[in-house]
């Protein structure tokens, strides 16, 4: 009995699945001119360059709408009505270049080349600032002078300058 129920609901569930896939490919009667645009915005004419298919004037134009028109009363989705195009006229029918292929390089190269050119632009960025801190604490301090008290007053040379000098007469 119970083997029996479920095969009563694999073939209610089956009858329910098949028949929604029937009802997503029945013909649409009503086509507005909304739905035409909004696929033919998607698509560039065949003729006039760099036109979107939904304000091109051209007869071809006006064909292509008119199979867009046919294909989704046919019940195609808009996106395989824009392969079809896409398949027949090439990739340059499409107004928005495929995300797959060579056309992923196309999108993802900019961005790459935006973060390499970011992270390298850090990395000299760090290193002129340590080379600049190293400058800084490797500099020769000036020579102080201090005023020697035992003998009234008179100047006297930092060991640092007296050194100095020692180092310049024995490489001379």
């Amino acid at each position: 009995m119970r083997q029996l129920k479920s095969i009563w609901f694999l073939a209610l569930l089956s009858a329910l699945f098949f028949s929604s896939v029937a009802v997503a490919q029945e013909p649409v009667e009503d086509v507005s001119d909304d739905d035409i645009n909004r696929v033919a915005r998607e698509l560039y004419c065949p003729i006039c360059e760099n036109t979107p298919l939904d304000v091109c004037e051209t007869q071809a134009c006006e064909d292509w709408r008119q199979l867009i028109r046919e294909k989704l009363t046919a019940g195609q989705s808009d996106v395989e009505i824009i392969e079809y195009f896409a398949e027949i006229y090439g990739e340059r029918a499409r107004a928005t270049p495929a995300t797959e292929g060579l056309s992923l390089v196309i999108w993802v190269a900019p961005l790459v080349g935006a973060i390499v050119g970011v992270a390298y632009f850090v990395r000299l960025l760090r290193r002129w600032l340590a080379r600049g801190a190293a400058a800084t604490s490797t500099s020769v301090p000036a020579p102080t002078i201090r005023l020697n008290e035992l003998s009234g007053g008179e100047p006297k040379v930092d060991d640092y300058v007296a050194r100095l000098e020692r180092e310049i007469e024995e490489s001379s």
